[in-house]
């Protein structure tokens, strides 16, 4: 999924998602459970925040 497509699913801006994923800015709570159901992530929204380091590990 792009940005585009996660913004329209989510109701946030492209560019809102951008600056988010880039680490620019901390997303609201509100914004965070939309990106959450967006993806259809089964766990806390919270996670998606979490460091991964390049093997997938946090």
């Amino acid at each position: 999924m792009n940005k585009r497509q996660l913004g329209a699913n989510s109701d946030l801006h492209p560019s809102r998602i951008s600056v988010i994923e880039n680490g620019r800015a901390i997303p609201y709570d509100v914004e965070l459970a939309r990106i959450a159901a967006a993806l259809a992530w089964p766990g806390d929204p919270a996670a998606l925040l979490e460091e991964v380091d390049r093997e997938g590990v946090r």
